[in-house]
């Protein structure tokens, strides 16, 4: 018999727990062009998908200060914020998932490469920080995905070994993560394909929301 206990769920955030990252890009785009900056709005996306705004920002501005670095990612965050906020809500299914596995006694964590005010806009916005044992942010980790320091720092702050953690996933970079974190996935197709997503490594399944997931099938499914 599975012990429950001894197995995690580890969660990406934007893209995953809500279907966001369109208002990500919007804000991205606002921002670059209140900065004289063109963008291709889906190549940006998938370029920069689980990545810090530390990291994303001097490949955009070039060498730039820390004090302009902190400035652009306020003001980009602002933006997204204000867009998202009337919209804001979880992915279908996701709340009574979270519920189930919770029952369960399964282990849960965030791994999110956003920003402790952006997290703590969907957690708390939405509710969802009473499900989760540990949350792992970009104040976290040196570097986001793919690396796979985030997933690999969210399994020992539960008390959990890599190979008995299942990561929910919607980028291309997370999924590499994942796997370098010896981790399987499981994609949810906010961003990406199912048939896109399912040719990657550790990528077990592919899902539009939470409707049609079981906790405990897929804990005896991929993690026995």
């Amino acid at each position: 018999m599975v012990e429950f206990n001894s197995r995690a769920f580890i969660f990406d955030m934007d893209g995953t727990l809500v279907d966001n990252m369109h208002v990500h890009t919007e804000a991205w785009a606002k921002l670059l062009e209140e900065n004289g900056v063109e963008m291709d709005a889906y190549k940006f996306l998938v370029a920069t998908a689980g990545k810090t705004n530390r990291e994303i920002l001097p490949t955009v501005f070039g060498e730039i200060s820390e004090d302009r670095i902190t400035e652009l990612a306020k003001r980009k965050e602002i933006l997204y914020r204000d867009a998202y906020l009337p919209i804001r809500k979880p992915v279908d299914g996701l709340v009574e998932f979270l519920t189930e596995a919770q029952s369960l006694g399964i282990n849960m964590a965030v791994a999110t490469a956003a920003s402790n005010p952006n997290m703590e806009f969907i957690l708390d916005g939405l509710d969802l920080r009473r499900f989760f044992g540990a949350v792992t942010t970009a104040t976290d980790v040196k570097v986001g995905k793919p690396d796979p320091a985030m997933f690999l720092v969210s399994a020992a702050k539960l008390g959990v070994e890599p190979k008995n953690c299942i990561v929910f996933e919607d980028a291309i970079g997370g999924f590499e993560a994942a796997h370098r974190a010896g981790m399987v996935s499981i994609g949810i197709t906010t961003v990406n394909s199912a048939e896109d997503i399912l040719k990657l490594d550790s990528v077990v399944e592919a899902h539009a929301d939470f409707t049609q997931m079981r906790p405990q099938e897929l804990i005896e499914r991929y993690v026995s």
